[in-house]
This record gives C-alpha cells, sequence and structure tokens, in this order.
C-alpha cells in the first residue's frame, strides 16, 4: 500500500485490467517498475500527446519522435510525480517543452489536414457538404499554421483537448490571464481568417 492508501502489492494479470485502472493506480505501479502500466499509461494518452505535438510541429514523423522521447522522460520520472496536477496535465506538460525543443530545431509549416479530422462520415451525407467540409478544415489548418506558438498551442489545449484555462497554464507554465489573453487573440485572428466560413 503506498502512502497516497493506493494498492499497489496487486499486480494485474491482463491488459484490460489494467486499461480500466485509474491514473493514481497507474502510477504507483509504473512507479514500482510495472511496465504493463506504464505501457497502459501510454495507451490511454499516447494518441492525445500525438494529435498535439503534430498540429504544432505539423510534421507527424517530428511528432512521434516528441512524443517518444515524451514517454522516456515520463517513464524514468514517473516516481517523482505527485499528482500536483493531473497525469494528463503532466504528460502535456513534458510535451510542450519537447515541442519547444525540437521548434528551436527546425521552422514549422501549416498543419496537417488529418490532425482536425473529424471521424468518417456516413456515406449518405451530401457530397457537396463534404467538400465543403474538407474546405473548412484545410482553412482552418492553414490559419492555425500562422498563429503564434503560444496562441496555437493554447487553442488546440482548450478547443481539442478540452482543457481548463488552469490546466493549459500547467502545461505551458503560462498565468491564467497570459491563457486568456492567448486564447483570445488566437480566437481574433481565427475569427477574421475564417471569416468567409461563417
Amino acid at each position: 500500500m503506498s502512502n497516497d492508501g493506493v494498492s499497489t502489492d496487486r499486480i494485474f494479470d491482463d491488459e484490460e485490467a489494467w486499461a480500466g485502472a485509474s491514473d493514481k493506480v497507474l502510477v504507483h505501479a509504473a512507479a514500482i517498475g510495472e511496465q504493463d502500466a506504464f505501457e497502459a499509461i501510454v495507451v490511454r494518452y499516447g494518441p492525445q500527446l500525438l494529435r498535439y505535438a503534430t498540429t504544432l510541429l505539423n510534421d507527424h514523423g517530428a511528432a512521434e519522435e516528441v512524443v517518444q522521447d515524451t514517454l522516456v522522460a515520463a517513464w524514468k520520472s514517473i516516481s517523482d510525480f505527485r499528482f500536483q496536477s493531473s497525469l494528463r496535465t503532466w504528460l502535456f506538460g513534458i510535451t510542450a517543452h519537447k515541442v519547444i525543443d525540437q521548434q528551436r530545431r527546425r521552422t514549422a509549416t501549416p498543419s496537417e489536414d488529418w490532425v482536425l479530422d473529424r471521424p468518417a462520415e456516413a456515406s449518405s451525407v451530401d457530397p457537396a457538404a463534404r467538400a465543403t467540409n474538407a474546405g473548412f478544415m484545410e482553412d482552418l489548418g492553414l490559419a492555425l499554421g500562422e498563429l503564434p506558438y503560444k496562441q496555437r498551442a493554447c487553442w488546440l489545449l482548450r478547443e481539442v483537448e478540452g482543457m481548463s484555462h488552469e490546466e493549459i497554464g500547467q502545461v505551458m507554465a503560462l498565468s491564467n490571464g497570459a491563457v486568456r489573453g492567448n486564447l483570445q487573440r488566437a480566437r481574433a485572428t481565427l475569427s477574421v481568417r475564417m471569416a468567409r466560413w461563417r
């Protein structure tokens, strides 16, 4: 039993049990070296981290490298994690730092369309509507690619990942006021840039 009252004595035998475990149980198990618990964390949060990194870097290969670096760093320091934020926020914070490191080595390009794609639409959807949606998503990707890094990161964390201002502040190491300011500027720029779609 850990100090937080979470039992880490019981090691799960199958992946389904790990998949249903709470973040707290997974962290405590991973901290004592249970690799399957950490793999469950990767399955739970890896796709979100990859989507975020890909949209910021506009390069799927570089984003995969960033997420891999994030997960290696998380594995190495998981025993130091104390739930002062959620596990998700902590992982996004590591990813944000790795993205900044990656950006120092390269220049950003417009967002890749697939990052903002919605799930596949039913075949009954009007082809004209599908073409319009594709045009909107392409314009949105280009507009996001033009935003300064902090504005784009804050917008993605809020609008795509659904994080609160406080969580975004933790990820980005910004005050709530700075988060609000970056979101307002991003929304204002996107509103102008996407005006033709209203």
